[in-house]
């Protein structure tokens, strides 16, 4: 009942800057939490960064200062912009946002993930 789509990612150079949207869509009541994971070969996903329902942020440690969390005045579209990208960063992301259904049943979803590569 709720849909993710990403879009964003894509291959950029050390130092350089990449934006990645997740929208949600569907019968959302609403929304309480967005974030971002990602998760690159062999290894487990990882948390990013999120959003609270207020606009609170939180960041990983390894992103803080070069990425930032952001969503849409509606607040059902969720950004990631990353800047000073380094090939540590590359991995697939994925969002996830939680809230309530119209029928007023908890959801949690997920993108589809978006790739996200760092090289020169």
């Amino acid at each position: 009942q709720v849909q993710l789509v990403e879009s964003g990612g894509g291959l950029a150079q050390p130092g350089g800057s990449l934006r990645l949207s997740c929208a949600a869509s569907g019968s959302i009541l609403l929304i309480s939490a967005m974030g971002w994971y990602r998760q690159a070969p062999g290894k487990q996903r990882e948390l990013v960064a999120t959003i609270s329902r207020a606009g609170s942020p939180y960041y990983a440690d390894s992103v803080k200062g070069r990425f930032t969390i952001s969503r849409d005045s509606p607040k059902t579209t969720v950004y990631l912009q990353m800047n000073s990208l380094q090939p540590g960063d590359t991995a697939a992301y994925y969002c996830k946002i939680g809230g309530m259904t119209r029928s007023y049943d908890p959801f949690d979803s997920w993108g589809q993930g978006a790739q996200v590569t760092v090289s020169s």
